[in-house]
């Protein structure tokens, strides 16, 4: 993870749409997070794959620990470095 980025971690796609609108609901994310599939390792099925958030934060003006929380209310994490 780079500075100025955040990357959260959701269980299911649904969840990382849902919190990529809550990003931009809640903390004014005018910039389209990215929603990369992440499957587990050895795992081809896709239901058994995590989803990840990652939002460009540049001026480092979104707190983690609310990111965290956000994560956590759809079964998820912030991923720290």
């Amino acid at each position: 993870m780079s500075e100025g980025r955040h990357v959260l971690v959701l269980p299911d796609r649904d969840a990382a749409e849902e919190v990529a609108q809550e990003l931009a609901d809640r903390f004014g994310v005018t910039e389209e997070p990215q929603l990369v599939r992440d499957a587990l390792a050895g795992e081809d099925d896709a239901e058994d794959a995590q989803w990840l958030v990652v939002v460009e934060d540049p001026s480092g003006r979104l707190e983690p620990t609310a990111l965290d929380d956000l994560a956590a209310d759809f079964d998820g994490w912030l991923e720290t470095p």
